[in-house]
């Protein structure tokens, strides 16, 4: 029975177990191949990890580990010999790699996926099988990006291609920043073969893993990082590098369709990953503020600190699963969201950690196995999301589709289906040749409307209930404001940069994050935690207060649930996201 069926027969939810599905195998495995992170003698913890980051070294011996592992083989799609079924589940298997080190994650495979996505989105048998056995062979794809506007060392410069005498491309330019580009077997580049700005002004091509037939492809000296200081950016010049016609990916003047279909992926699944890092130091934060307290419980004027960011780490999942989700359900209805998932939660988890540094105190400067992952997540986290480039692109994705989601979708498009909403549930093979690069469907605007519907039409029961009903309606009158706001925008063109568009895409998103608590909380089986409006109340108020909206107080006890969960997951082992998932250590 769902939370919303158990409000309507009056029935009290039961104390708390996890409901959403079981965990993928190959998750446990490499949680219990890793090991304790805590363990100072463990290779594959904490402490090794950073004296690896101190070093500006890769941690050789847990790559190592992930090789035998075989985790190229989760990139590659199962009909080409990988494990890669769905974007939730792999998620999932990522996560105890990024809850012990983000540049770990990224370094040794999530950009290889990047890399590949176009591959697997556009291109051909022969392309598809090649890039698929250098992964299951274990090695590594590059990907070499545009440039784009707000540009940082990642994305600044491009590489050109332009016609041979004799057929195929001639490849030029110089990257500053590439991960992994001192020891890719292949590069999907991102090249320009049109003159002018627009939506043909580039196309993508495989570089490898077959040397060129000429030219010369320069691998540069490693760049320093502030961020992911393990992991390997070097500098790429190529110079008169020639490549068959062949090498294209999809067709001529398709790059900027490919990138913008292709990102959902990471626009979901970076925030899916590096969650598990701001998990990580919550449970140190619950570590420090425990410590030889009476019963183990923190003193008060942490309670709020700790609830608060636990419910944020819910909210964030409940978003980023919902996305993960919506690329398998509804591939060309996920355009929006995926961005909006990219778009807010960096910004979420930043705050987060700034609260929790609170809770720390002086523990956060350690650099030992227990507390110094905190100062290396603060580090790692601006790289992970791009910075200010990342929210540009996402921007970029959102602000052009407000005016006609505000007069075609919002109050006026039917819910999706609640499968949408159940973290773990089965779903379909997830297919890259699905995805669209347009749309003006949102998915989530309509889970809200409804949700806060039937909230309304519940009987009240309890406090608890009184408040997730009124804080619903606040963001439905918020969707309100929005529509008749972005009615009002120009169309799709130069509104991108409009300061008041802007703002008007930082509200949007905040709605939508809303709409995915609402909408995992409602659609829980069973009588567990997530089921409990307690921790979808206290998400909702902070939401709300971000958004400086008029909202309901939030009642206290539902701090105190949150934080009696949250505690319990600690004691247990477990982590602190939607799934509850059992850890090592």
């Amino acid at each position: 029975m769902s939370a919303a069926r158990r409000a309507a027969a009056g029935t009290a939810p039961a104390r708390r177990t996890p409901a959403t599905g079981g965990e993928p195998r190959r998750a446990a495995l490499l949680e219990a191949a890793l090991g304790d992170p805590f363990d100072p003698g463990n290779p594959h913890g904490q402490l090794a990890l950073l004296r690896a980051d101190d070093a500006r070294a890769v941690p050789e011996a847990t790559e190592a580990l992930l090789a035998r592992a075989g985790l190229g083989a989760e990139f590659v799609p199962h009909d080409l010999g990988g494990r890669f079924t769905d974007l939730e589940r792999l998620a999932r298997v990522l996560r105890p790699v990024f809850r012990r080190d983000l540049a770990l994650g990224y370094g040794f495979g999530i950009t290889s996926l990047f890399a590949a996505s176009s591959v697997w989105t556009a291109g051909d048998d022969a392309q598809r099988h090649t890039v698929a056995r250098v992964l299951l062979d274990g090695g590594r794809v590059s990907i070499v990006h545009r440039q784009v506007a707000h540009a940082n060392a990642i994305l600044r410069n491009e590489l050109t291609a332009t016609p041979a005498p004799h057929g195929g491309f001639l490849l030029n330019g110089r990257k500053d920043a590439v991960i992994n580009a001192d020891r890719a077997d292949a590069f999907v580049t991102y090249a320009r073969t049109g003159a002018q700005d627009g939506p043909h002004s580039h196309s993508v091509l495989l570089l490898g893993p077959e040397p060129p037939a000429s030219g010369r492809v320069h691998r540069s000296r490693r760049v320093e990082t502030s961020g992911m200081r393990g992991a390997r950016f070097c500098g790429l010049e190529l110079t008169d590098v020639a490549l068959p016609a062949s090498a294209v990916v999809g067709s001529v003047g398709e790059g900027v369709s490919l990138a913008l279909r292709s990102f959902q992926i990471s626009h979901c699944l970076v925030p899916g990953t590096v969650i598990a890092g701001v998990d990580g130091v919550l449970r140190q934060a619950v570590r420090a503020a425990t410590e030889n307290r009476p019963g183990g419980r923190p003193a008060r004027r942490w309670h709020r600190a700790l609830a608060g960011v636990f419910a944020d780490l819910l909210a964030c999942d409940a978003m980023a699963v919902t996305g993960l989700r919506a690329l398998s359900l509804a591939p060309h209805s996920a355009y929006v969201p995926a961005a909006a998932v990219k778009y807010t939660m960096p910004d979420i988890l930043r705050e987060d950690l700034e609260e929790l540094a609170a809770v720390l105190g002086a523990r956060g400067y350690d650099r030992g196995p227990l507390y110094g992952g905190f100062q290396k997540l603060a580090r790692d986290l601006p790289v992970a999301g791009l910075g200010h480039a990342g929210t540009a692109v996402c921007q970029a994705v959102i602000v052009p589709q407000l005016p006609a989601l505000a007069r075609t979708t919002w109050f006026r498009a039917p819910e999706p289906p609640a499968q949408l909403f159940a973290p773990g549930a089965p779903l379909p093979a997830f297919d890259h040749r699905r995805l669209a690069h347009r749309g003006t469907g949102d998915l989530l605007s309509a889970t809200l409307v409804a949700a806060a519907g039937r909230l309304a039409d519940t009987p009240a029961r309890d406090p608890l209930h009184t408040a997730l009903t009124r804080l619903a309606q606040t963001f439905v009158d918020e969707l309100r404001v929005l529509r008749a706001r972005c009615a009002a925008l120009p169309g799709s063109d130069g509104t991108a940069f409009d300061p008041q568009a802007c703002v008007l895409a930082d509200r949007y998103a905040l709605v939508l994050a809303a709409a995915a608590c609402l909408g995992v909380w409602e659609n829980q089986a069973g009588d567990g935690f997530l089921a409990d409006p307690a921790w979808a109340a206290l998400a909702l108020g902070r939401l709300a207060r971000r958004l400086g909206a008029r909202a309901p107080q939030v009642p206290p006890e539902a701090e105190a649930s949150v934080l009696a969960e949250a505690l319990e997951r600690c004691r247990a082992g477990r982590s602190l996201d939607l799934y509850a998932t059992r850890l090592a250590g």
